[in-house]
């Protein structure tokens, strides 16, 4: 099985923090579209499996017609086997949100929402410039619930000079009370050339406070376990039966397709990535061309991408899974390299794998990065 994604570059507005690509000018919306449907067809050679899951993720999917999001539909299954269970995510944002909307996305197979809340708080969205109120966050969850959108996920952002550690205790409360199924909380982080980049250095805001947000996380995994939730990746929490089948796909290794401007795609030897730019893109779309750049991996940057990856999860670094695919003696070289973090109780290990300890998801990046293989 593989997955699909589909990238929408357009938003209603900039948040501070955001660096994707995206435009803020929708003019070009309807043309796009069209360029994404050509594209599907330009590389319906590039995926031999069967698609278990679709992710219209961007930007902003939400702002899409009716009539846009059929057609995207009807040349995916045009040009790839789509199984007949599929999980089929659409992002969108609150201020989209309609009971109208909602039934329509149902009704053309759309079976997850993945919201962009961020936070329940009006202060903490004014300082991120998202496009939504207070009410909007908890009315559209409602609305969503009602429509009978039972799988769901919600966004929301941590360690900002806004929240203190009361504020987020509320807005992670929030999110249980309205028993939402799947959680992807992130820690702000603060990407070059964005705006709240130029606010910090013009000192118009606070840098993230690391501390802080160390703090926040802790908490955040003491307070979902007390709730029932698995934490089955760094960022990403779930009740039972309700992780994300999309994004775990890209955490194993799966195989997966990109469509539209910046996407990306993987088929299990080399990674290949659309120009970010729509004007450059929807150019040689028009001329039946494909513009991008590709990556052969080498056996060692697989190696190190599944250590990457498989720390993250709940089930950890597979001995039997590096074994079988890069040699037992790989395995005796990470198995050594791990004992300091064992020692320190950031890591811990069994008969059949390693996995960080919750300590050690603090660090995730950073054992990662000393496990990799030159």
């Amino acid at each position: 099985m593989a997955g699909t994604y589909i990238h929408i570059p357009f938003c209603r507005k900039a948040c501070h923090y955001c660096n994707f690509h995206f435009s803020t000018t929708h003019s070009l919306l309807p043309q796009m579209i069209e360029a994404i449907c050509r594209e599907i067809e330009l590389r319906k050679s590039y995926l031999k499996e069967s698609i278990r899951t679709i992710y219209f993720g961007g930007g902003t999917p939400s702002i899409c017609s009716n009539e846009q999001l059929t057609l995207l539909f009807d040349s995916l299954k045009a040009s790839f086997v789509v199984n007949q269970v599929a999980e089929i995510t659409l992002e969108a944002n609150p201020d989209d949100i309609t009971m109208e909307k909602l039934l329509f996305w149902k009704s053309l197979g759309i079976n997850r929402l993945s919201i962009g809340i961020q936070s329940f708080r009006e202060e903490d969205l004014r300082w991120m410039n998202r496009a939504h109120n207070a009410y909007q966050a908890i009315d559209c969850i409602k609305m969503a619930q009602k429509a009978g959108f039972e799988n769901m996920s919600i966004d929301l952002i941590y360690g900002t000079p806004t929240l203190t550690d009361e504020q987020w205790e509320q807005n992670v409360k929030q999110a249980i009370e309205l028993q939402i199924p799947h959680l992807s909380c992130y820690a702000l982080t603060v990407e070059s050339k964005t705006a709240l980049d130029k606010m910090i250095q013009l000192k118009k805001t606070e840098e993230p406070d690391p501390e802080k947000q160390a703090r926040h996380f802790e908490l955040l995994m003491q307070w979902l376990e007390d709730a029932g939730y698995e934490h089955y990746e760094i960022s990403n929490f779930a009740i039972k039966g309700r992780r994300s089948q999309h994004n775990s796909s890209y955490w194993q290794g799966e195989k997966y397709i990109g469509l539209g401007p910046s996407a990306h795609s993987f088929d299990g030897h080399s990674r290949q990535w659309n120009v970010a730019n729509n004007a450059l893109y929807l150019q040689s779309i028009a001329s039946d061309q494909l513009n991008f750049e590709m990556e052969e991996l080498t056996p060692t940057q697989t190696l190190n991408e599944y250590i990457m990856t498989s720390l993250r999860t709940i089930e950890g670094l597979s001995f039997e899974h590096i074994r079988s695919n890069w040699g037992n003696d790989k395995l005796v070289i990470l198995q050594n390299s791990v004992r300091e973090y064992q020692t320190k109780g950031h890591v811990e290990e069994d008969e059949s794998s390693i996995r960080l300890s919750k300590s050690g998801k603090l660090l995730a990046d950073g054992i990662a990065a000393d496990l990799f293989f030159i």
